[in-house]
């Protein structure tokens, strides 16, 4: 039981820290504030018994170079935000909006916003310290080391951050990003495919089912509550809707299946309680939705108004990578196979809806272009030999890519290369 309470926490201090690292504004804030305490905290100089053997920095040195610092900063602040704003535009209109989150949460370029900001606001506040005569000679070598330091980490910062805008919001990258992000989360499905739940059993006639209120995808289940609430009412509960799906008022949440003992009912409300609802699916828990973002670039760079087919085949390449990480075994140190909570039911995700989410619209929308369709039947191939269950789906997939194919492909030879490439992966069915 503590083992799954210290795992609920973990689990939703990730999930919480994720979503702030969505927002632009908190290592800005947080940057002011240590900034801020830098500048008071530099007066403690003052106080201590070797001041007077310090170098005498004059008031004049320390409000030049704060001046410097205040003009520059605001400058390279608002360039940055500028640069930003243009990157995440273009990698909602060249790769995907679902794309934009892991953008803006891209750390170099939040990390050099907070920088350039955090050393606007030290020399703000460094100079009102120094014109009011603030500082003793300690405090003044004090805050004269600071502003060294701060120039040397605004240089630093500003290089690295340079060579990174230059790739933030390009296409490749942002491949990369969402590609890792799927990675993480199929990993973390993977080794846990229940979340913490059991196998789902067969219903009762008096199982009770819980609907939704709100509207919006979910975002996060918290199985640790619903165990408490199952083992409080000695029942089952059934979790019917995974994280990524889309949820409306009269939507089944979960079934509760009363158990054998005196059961004396569940409250509705604490169950949906247990569902993070919100606008926007997340990457976190919901594997499947960075498989559709993947899906969504390749359907973007096939289009007839792109025309860019390496595009598509590079998202293919990601998903095989992708599938790969899936078939492997569990990690056997993140998951001991006992599940946390044994009184709640989550069924697994389908294999073949995730092949669908992954490869369905690069075979419908890529059909025409044999390429394309090549590399498709040569990913799917390669999955195959990733054990019988993984076979059985890129087959149903393989076939269904051939059957768009030999409807879009205009020159017989065409057809028949993709004909033959499948029976070398697939035989002849």
């Amino acid at each position: 039981m503590l083992r799954m309470q210290a795992g609920a926490v973990k689990d939703k201090l990730r999930f919480y820290a994720n979503r702030i690292r969505e927002h632009l504004w908190f290592r800005p804030a947080l940057m002011c504030i240590v900034v801020i305490s830098a500048v008071f905290l530099a007066r403690t100089a003052d106080y201590l018994n070797p001041a007077e053997y310090l170098p005498d920095i004059s008031f004049e040195t320390l409000e030049k170079l704060l001046t410097v610092i205040s003009g520059s900063m605001l400058v390279i602040a608002t360039f940055a935000v500028g640069s930003m704003v243009n990157a995440y535009a273009s990698a909602s209109n060249t790769a995907t909006p679902r794309s934009f989150a892991l953008v803006i949460a891209d750390d170099v370029s939040q990390n050099a916003l907070s920088a350039f900001i955090g050393a606007f606001i030290f020399s703000i506040v460094g100079l009102i310290a120094v014109e009011n005569s603030y500082y003793g000679r300690g405090g003044r070598f004090a805050l004269f080391v600071l502003i060294l330091l701060v120039f040397v980490i605004v240089i630093l910062t500003f290089v690295r951050w340079v060579d990174r805008i230059a790739r933030l919001g390009r296409l490749g990258p942002t491949i990369r990003k969402v590609e890792n992000a799927t990675a993480v989360s199929m990993r973390r499905r993977r080794d846990n495919p229940r979340m913490g739940g059991v196998e789902v059993t067969d219903r009762p006639e008096n199982a009770e089912i819980v609907s939704g209120s709100e509207i919006g995808f979910v975002q996060r289940i918290d199985t640790s509550v619903l165990q408490e609430i199952a083992e409080k009412a000695s029942a089952r509960i059934e979790v019917t809707t995974l994280p990524g799906s889309y949820v409306f008022p009269g939507r089944d949440l979960a079934v509760v299946k009363p158990g054998e003992g005196d059961y004396e009912g569940i409250d509705p409300d604490d169950v949906r309680e247990a569902f993070v609802i919100g606008d926007e699916r997340t990457f976190d828990e919901d594997p499947r939705f960075g498989l559709v973002a993947l899906s969504e670039i390749a359907s973007r760079a096939l289009s007839p108004g792109i025309n860019d087919p390496g595009t598509a085949i590079e998202v293919v390449s990601s998903l095989v990578r992708l599938f790969t990480i899936w078939s492997e075994e569990p990690d056997e140190e993140q998951n001991d196979n006992r599940p946390d909570a044994d009184r709640v039911e989550i069924p697994e995700l389908s294999l073949e809806e995730m092949f669908d989410d992954g490869f369905g619209a690069v075979a419908r929308d890529g059909a025409g272009m044999v390429e394309v369709v090549i590399r498709l039947q040569k990913a799917l191939g390669s999955l195959a030999s990733r054990g019988d269950e993984m076979r059985k789906v890129a087959d149903l997939l393989s076939k269904k890519s051939l059957d768009h194919a030999e409807k879009a492909l205009e020159l017989e030879q065409d057809r028949e290369r993709v004909r033959k490439l499948r029976s070398g992966f697939f035989g002849s069915s």
